[in-house]
């Protein structure tokens, strides 16, 4: 039978007939026109539940503000080590440099897109690894481990050493720049290997293209410190100076923290559980750390969190911050907008379906800083956001428990957290992941 048919107009007909014959088609119509679907079927229970007070909490000071830019996986990560180095050195309020960071992401990232372009340079520009790695060369997004990586090679420095500016608070032209200049360089690279040139042309050409990132990133960013002096007064107003500190001697010195010793657990129900998967296109530094996860189910994911936070350790989480979100007043919970109550329909998903439809992603990540604790079963979260004071509580979310089984994926603890059975998982070898699965 062919389903391929035009509309008819009986079709249309018996359609409007049916809407019409729905009691409430009218009181829904009118209240959806004049406020939205959203507004209209904004759930009142959910702030008198979320209320902001925690069993369990991480004592952490202002909130950083990203911006018009995609840095939370940056923010994120370095709000869980401004955090603890804050609590041993008595500076509440320090921020660690996300354009330090952001910097040497352009640099790794460019030095990783030609590497691909080269080595895959036999297949037409239609393969759909090919396209993948031409649709975003230069983007701002990111995962835990990339941020890990580039700690890990280049260290980090106080924000006033490496400071926010016009490009990196507002990082659009950036990226079209570089978009534009990566996938110039990449057709470069791939005729050169097509045409049969030798390795050491090749090889030079690849520097050329990269010289030429540098200067774009060095102009619009600034050239990263290679050593400074870190002054601070703690919050006993006591100054302190340390002098000819390089990026990577402050890390260690300052935080120390091995992120080898920490682990991406995921919640994907579209993939086997107790099983590590890796996803190498998403890397960004070559032989940098990997990006990898270890699949687990939801209440593992939630123990491992709630252990780290109760040793006073912040959490970072990757989430989709595009569902089921009041922004200004800093709710998650999954039944904040009762769209289906609201219109008469159904269109639930399981966790596993909307991971295998791409209905569900990772668009942001956050940090765990509390959580509410009733007979040692989580209620709701205390999340630290990266979008500034005047969205939120002073920045901060408050996360109900079923949002967090239905819309976050990732959680990066310490491995010391893991029971012995998740511990052998990661004796597993790893399932290689597409470019294109759910959890890139």
């Amino acid at each position: 039978m062919d389903f391929a048919k035009p509309l008819s107009a009986d079709q249309i007909k018996a359609m409007q007939a049916h809407y019409e014959a729905w009691p409430a088609h009218q009181i829904v119509t009118n209240a959806v026109n004049s406020n939205g679907i959203n507004q209209t079927a904004k759930n009142a229970e959910v702030a008198q539940k979320l209320t902001n007070v925690f069993s369990d909490e991480v004592k952490t000071g202002k909130v950083a503000n990203q911006k018009q830019s995609g840095r939370c996986w940056l923010f994120s990560i370095l709000n869980t080590l401004r955090h603890r180095m804050a609590a041993q050195y008595h500076v509440p309020d320090l921020e660690l440099s996300q354009s330090y960071l952001f910097f040497w992401d352009k640099i790794e990232r460019a030095n990783m897109f030609y590497a691909h372009m080269i080595a895959l340079a036999d297949r037409p520009l239609s393969d759909r690894e090919v396209a993948f790695y031409l649709s975003r060369p230069g983007d701002d997004g990111g995962q835990w481990a990339m941020a890990a990586a580039l700690i890990d090679k280049y260290g980090v420095v106080p924000r006033e050493t490496f400071p926010e500016n016009a490009v990196t608070t507002k990082t659009s032209e950036l990226a079209g720049l570089l978009n534009r200049k990566l996938r110039k360089d990449g057709l470069a690279l791939r005729n050169l290997v097509r045409q049969g040139a030798d390795d050491a042309t090749i090889e030079a050409t690849k520097q050329e293209c990269l010289t030429a990132v540098y200067q774009i990133t060095a102009s619009a960013i600034g050239v990263p410190p290679t050593h400074f002096d870190f002054e601070y007064r703690d919050d006993q107003h006591q100054y302190h100076c340390d002098e000819n500190l390089t990026p990577r001697t402050f890390y260690q010195k300052y935080i120390g923290v091995d992120l080898h010793d920490y682990v991406v657990l995921s919640n994907a129900p579209d993939k086997d559980y107790y099983q590590r998967y890796s996803l190498p296109s998403q890397d960004n530094v070559i032989a940098g750390l990997p990006i990898e996860f270890l699949n687990l189910p939801m209440q593992a994911l939630k123990q491992a969190a709630i252990a780290q936070l109760q040793d006073q350790e912040t959490v970072w989480f990757g989430n989709d911050i595009l569902k089921q979100v009041d922004r200004q007043a800093g709710l998650m919970d999954s039944e904040l907008y009762l769209q289906d109550e609201l219109l008469g329909v159904d269109t639930t998903l399981s966790k596993a379906d909307r991971l295998r439809t791409h209905e569900a992603e990772v668009t942001h990540a956050m940090t765990l800083t509390g959580v509410d604790l009733r007979a040692g079963v989580p209620q709701k979260w205390k999340v630290e956001n990266s979008w500034g004071e005047k969205v939120g509580q002073a920045g901060y979310f408050i996360m109900a428990d079923n949002w967090m089984d239905d819309y976050v994926y990732e959680v990066v603890v310490h491995r010391k957290y893991l029971a012995k059975d998740q511990q052998a998982a990661l004796q597993t070898p790893a399932i290689v992941l597409p470019p294109w699965d759910s959890l890139q």
